[in-house]
């Protein structure tokens, strides 16, 4: 992490996902263990526009959840110990998910985390999903660390 940034190569050696769920490009003004700001370009050539809808191209909602999911275990990773890094992290629960606006192609979103809890292996994540200044999708989140390594 340089300058409270974290770049594709370090999130790739924390998270096990890639294409095409690999739903994370940078992370952004994190404060370590407890807050950070993802960040998701979405083109076109993403592969659920695909199906999801052939002529009214839109983010599926899930995965604007996913994404919430990965920044949150990127930011939670910063201050996790290096014989931690890279344990997977498993999404427990979505609490009171709220979607508000559509995503499409072109669009950035800014993916805002906050820790809100933890106690022992779980933690609880404030989470939302922003493409400028509109909210797309808020939810809670609830995840548990695993105890196993990505492979």
């Amino acid at each position: 992490m340089e300058n409270g940034i974290m770049y594709i190569d370090e999130i790739k050696s924390i998270l096990p996902h890639r294409y095409p769920f690999l739903m994370v490009d940078r992370v952004i003004d994190i404060v370590p263990g407890k807050s950070g700001t993802g960040i998701k370009n979405i083109t076109v050539n993403e592969e659920f526009f695909n199906g999801h809808f052939p002529t009214t191209p839109t983010m599926p909602g899930v995965l604007m959840l996913e994404a919430m999911a990965q920044t949150a275990v990127l930011v939670g990773s910063t201050t996790a110990p290096d014989e931690l890094k890279g344990e997977i992290v498993l999404l427990t629960g979505i609490d009171n998910a709220k979607f508000k606006n559509r995503v499409i192609p072109g669009d950035q979103l800014h993916i805002k985390v906050e820790k809100i809890a933890e106690k022992g292996p779980f933690e609880k994540w404030k989470a939302e999903v922003w493409v400028e200044d509109k909210l797309c999708v808020s939810a809670t989140l609830s995840a548990m660390k695993s105890g196993q390594k990505k492979i």
